[in-house]
């Protein structure tokens, strides 16, 4: 049995999707960043990336983390192309070269793309995203997101997908990085291609699913 440790409201959202897409069963262990807390040892603290009984699963005290039948592994992306590949089917690579680009791709998705998404996601505060200090942060994102934006646009102009003809785990992964960015409407409308593909991913039941979810828990 699959379990997977992370609240939704977490990049576990990743793996939370991919499992409903597989439809693999899973356990899910609702880990709380240690940051939303207060006391992180306070006797009624949820378990948290800080709770002795989640490090003793994940040393390193992050989300999300997943224990496969005693395979224990991190970092959600990751988990995603792992999972693909075990459980096979259209959402896996079915050749060498396709799962080599699907490695290729997610991984320029968490180098390229998320450390400068993810600023825009942080700034979720309005009062935060409209300081000076949050304006200079965004644009700065924005501009380093526009070759990204651009690349992707030209890339989807063949199929409508980052790998192949179909939906795969790297359009998963990817629109789960593009998704930080969706306030920034300018980013999309200069590329329709990725706008576009971007709805379609998460027109996707599963992702629709997780949603649902995400949303029920506190933020």
């Amino acid at each position: 049995m699959l379990t997977i440790y992370g609240v939704y409201r977490s990049r576990a959202s990743r793996n939370y999707w991919l499992a409903g897409e597989l439809g693999l069963p899973f356990t899910s262990v609702p880990i709380v960043q240690a940051y939303r807390l207060d006391d992180v040892q306070a006797a009624d603290a949820p378990m948290n990336t800080q709770s002795p009984e989640f490090l003793a699963v994940n040393p390193t005290g992050l989300i999300p983390c997943i224990d496969d039948g005693g395979f224990v592994m991190t970092e959600s992306l990751a988990i995603n192309l792992y999972l693909a590949r075990k459980h096979g089917g259209p959402l896996s690579g079915q050749t060498v070269t396709e799962e080599a680009e699907m490695l290729q791709w997610t991984m320029w998705a968490a180098t390229e793309v998320e450390p400068h998404a993810v600023k825009i996601i942080m700034l979720r505060d309005v009062q935060a995203a409209e300081s000076e200090q949050g304006r200079l942060t965004i644009r700065a994102a924005n501009k380093a997101l526009k070759k990204c934006f651009a690349r992707l646009d030209q890339h989807l102009v063949a199929t409508g997908h980052v790998v192949g003809d179909r939906f795969t785990v790297a359009d998963l992964n990817l629109a789960e990085v593009f998704r930080y960015a969706m306030s920034q409407t300018a980013l999309f409308d200069a590329a329709p291609n990725v706008k576009a593909w971007l709805e379609q991913c998460q027109s996707r039941a599963a992702f629709k699913t997780m949603m649902e979810t995400r949303s029920n828990e506190p933020e």
